[in-house]
């Protein structure tokens, strides 16, 4: 990744940081303003690890079918 700021994070970097967010936030002693901005922060975490796995799941599928067709072809000569 690079400096740049508006660049999602991987996926192992948006749940390292998410899992400190529930930390932070399961922990208390926030002010109301510092638990909403962690909470915000967290549903963005969320959802760039529900993109990353919802994308993983897409290409995993995409293999197994692309391998599940090529049995088939083989099957077949």
């Amino acid at each position: 990744m690079t400096g740049r700021t508006d660049e999602a994070p991987g996926y192992e970097q948006a749940r390292d940081e998410l899992i400190e967010v529930v930390r932070r936030l399961e922990a208390g002693g926030t002010t109301l303003e510092e638990s909403l901005a962690l909470w915000e922060r967290g549903e963005e975490l969320a959802k760039v690890c529900r993109r990353w796995l919802e994308g993983a799941r897409a290409r995993l599928d995409a293999a197994l079918t692309e391998e599940e067709e090529g049995e088939g072809a083989a099957r077949e000569e």
